[in-house]
């Protein structure tokens, strides 16, 4: 099993995470929503050794993507966004594309209903990236241009609710009581993901908004 080495960076005042995963046999690295902070991003990626491959956006919501053009400027990164995003970007990926970081492979899920370019990334059956689809304790907004209430249903029980319990969350936002969880501990105290037909989440979205 490949091991992969992840560092979450708490990033700017909105609690953010900026995340780099590495794998170190190969000094392959990517660089996962870079904004604030980013002499430190390049003090881990210089310290170690890392060649910092991609820029990787889970989303294009300007807390997540502030840092890219620098990132990519002075690494070399290329920038990966989702098809979707209407911002510039190297390569565009697609539901079901992996992304390659050394002997790392990210398979992208796009997880619509924060925004339209939403994706997680998911290495195989260790760990998840959820940007703003999954938080600990909590979802994205749905209140928000090209947020969908109706999109987030599906991405949030249709598709990360079906995947393996032991997969461990990294998400966008430091927001809960722990930094990380799993999809399984999620199923099971997270308020959002209390089992409910569509009409009712709706509702439900509709009455926290």
């Amino acid at each position: 099993m490949i091991k992969p080495t992840i560092l979450p960076i708490p990033v700017g005042q909105m609690a953010n995470f900026t995340y780099i995963i590495a794998d170190e046999e190969s000094g392959d690295a990517a660089v996962i929503d870079p904004s604030w902070d980013l002499d430190e991003v390049f003090h881990v990626l210089k310290k170690n050794d890392w060649r910092a491959k991609y820029v990787i956006n889970t989303h294009t919501h300007f807390d997540h993507v502030l840092g890219n053009e620098q990132v990519a400027e002075l690494t070399g990164a290329k920038i990966v966004q989702h098809k979707n995003s209407q911002l510039e970007k190297d390569i565009a990926v697609s539901d079901g594309d992996v992304i390659e970081i050394g002997s790392i492979r990210l398979s992208v899920l796009h997880t619509p209903g924060h925004s339209k370019d939403s994706m997680c990334l998911v290495l195989d059956d260790q760990l998840i990236f959820t940007g703003d689809t999954l938080f600990v304790g909590n979802c994205g907004r749905t209140d928000l241009p090209g947020s969908d209430p109706a999109e987030m249903y599906h991405s949030l029980f249709d598709r990360l609710g079906k995947l393996d319990d032991r997969l461990i969350v990294f998400p966008g936002h430091n927001y809960g009581s722990t930094p990380t969880s799993t999809i399984g501990a999620e199923k099971k105290t997270n308020y959002v993901l209390k089992p409910r037909s569509k009409q009712e989440f709706l509702e439900f979205m509709a009455a926290g908004d």
